[in-house]
C-alpha cells in the first residue's frame, strides 16, 4: 500500500477536492481502509465544504499538538478522524475511508511544530503495520516549511495542476523546487485548459501521471457540499478518480522499489495507538 502527498501551487486550486475525490472513490480490498490527513499550513477546507460545518470544528490536526505535548499522539490521532464511508453511496463497511481534518485558522499553523515529524511517524505506522494507503494534502505551500517533512516521507508526491497558461507558469518553479527536494515528483492534470500532456510534461519537466476531468459541477459536490446529482459516484470525475488512486498506488510501488527502505520514518512507539 502507499503514503502520497498531494501539493499544489499558486493559480492552481483543485488539490483539496482532488483528494477528497480519490479518498471517496479509492479502490479499497476487504478489511482496507484509506486515511486522508489535510495538512495545508493554510486551513483545512472539509468541515466547512463538503461537510458543510455540521461538526463544528470538534475534530482536527489543531487538537493533536496538546496530544504530542503530553505523549498521547497516538490515541489522540484515531479520535480526530471523521468517517466518511457513506459519503460514496455504496454499502460498505464503516470507518473505511477516514478523513483528519486541517486546521480551521491559518495562524494554528504555529502551534504544530512538534506535529508533522509525529504525524508523518503515525501515518507510515498505518501504512506498514496495517496496509492501508494514506493520502496527504499540503495545499499550496504545505510541502515546504515545517510541514515539508511530510512530503519528504511520502512514497510519491504528486502536484495537481490545471492545463492553463497562468497555471502552468505558475507551478514551474514550484514544481522543479519540489522535484530538486524530494524526487520523483509527478502531475495530476485538471483539464481545464488547451494543453495536452505532453506539453504539460515538456514544460514542467515531470511526468503527468493521469489527468482529471475539469467538471466544475460535480467537483462542487465536494468542495462545497452541494446536493449530489444522482449516480454521482459513477460521473466521470469520480470515475477517473477511481483510476487515478490504481495508478497512484502503482507508482508509489515503484519509486518505494528504487529507494533505501532505511530512509524512511522508523515506526516507534509513537504510533502504538494504530488500529
Amino acid at each position: 500500500m502507499a503514503v502520497i502527498a498531494l501539493a499544489g501551487c499558486s493559480g492552481a486550486p483543485g488539490v483539496t477536492t482532488s483528494a477528497v475525490a480519490l479518498l471517496l472513490s479509492w479502490p479499497l480490498e476487504p478489511g482496507r481502509r484509506m486515511v486522508l490527513a489535510e495538512c495545508d499550513p493554510d486551513g483545512g477546507a472539509v468541515l466547512h465544504g463538503l461537510l458543510q460545518g455540521t461538526l463544528g470544528d470538534r475534530y482536527g490536526l489543531r487538537n493533536l499538538s496538546v496530544a504530542a505535548r503530553k505523549g498521547e499522539f497516538g490515541d489522540a490521532f484515531w479520535r480526530q478522524l471523521i468517517d466518511l464511508s457513506s459519503e460514496d453511496g455504496k454499502q460498505e463497511s464503516p470507518r473505511n475511508r477516514l478523513l483528519l481534518p486541517g486546521i480551521a485558522d491559518p495562524a494554528q499553523a504555529a502551534s504544530l511544530g512538534s506535529v508533522w515529524k509525529a504525524l508523518g511517524v503515525i501515518l507510515r505506522g498505518i501504512e506498514s503495520d496495517h496496509g492501508h494507503d494514506v493520502l496527504i494534502d499540503l495545499g499550496r505551500r504545505g510541502a515546504f516549511g515545517p510541514s515539508g517533512v511530510l512530503a519528504e516521507q511520502a512514497d510519491t508526491v504528486v502536484v495537481v495542476v490545471r492545463n492553463t497558461l497562468r497555471c502552468l507558469q505558475a507551478a514551474q518553479a514550484r514544481v522543479s523546487a519540489l522535484e530538486e527536494r524530494v524526487g520523483g515528483v509527478g502531475l495530476v492534470v485538471i483539464d481545464e485548459g488547451p494543453y495536452p500532456a505532453g506539453e504539460v510534461q515538456r514544460v514542467l519537466q515531470v511526468p503527468v501521471v493521469a489527468t482529471l476531468p475539469y467538471a466544475p459541477k460535480d467537483a462542487k459536490v465536494l468542495s462545497d457540499g452541494a446536493d449530489q446529482p444522482r449516480h454521482f459516484i459513477k460521473s466521470p470525475l469520480m470515475k477517473a478518480a477511481r483510476t487515478i488512486g490504481t495508478l497512484l498506488v502503482q507508482r508509489a510501488a515503484v519509486r518505494r522499489a528504487r529507494l533505501d527502505p532505511g530512509d524512511s520514518f522508523a515506526v516507534s512507539g509513537e504510533v502504538t495507538g494504530a488500529r
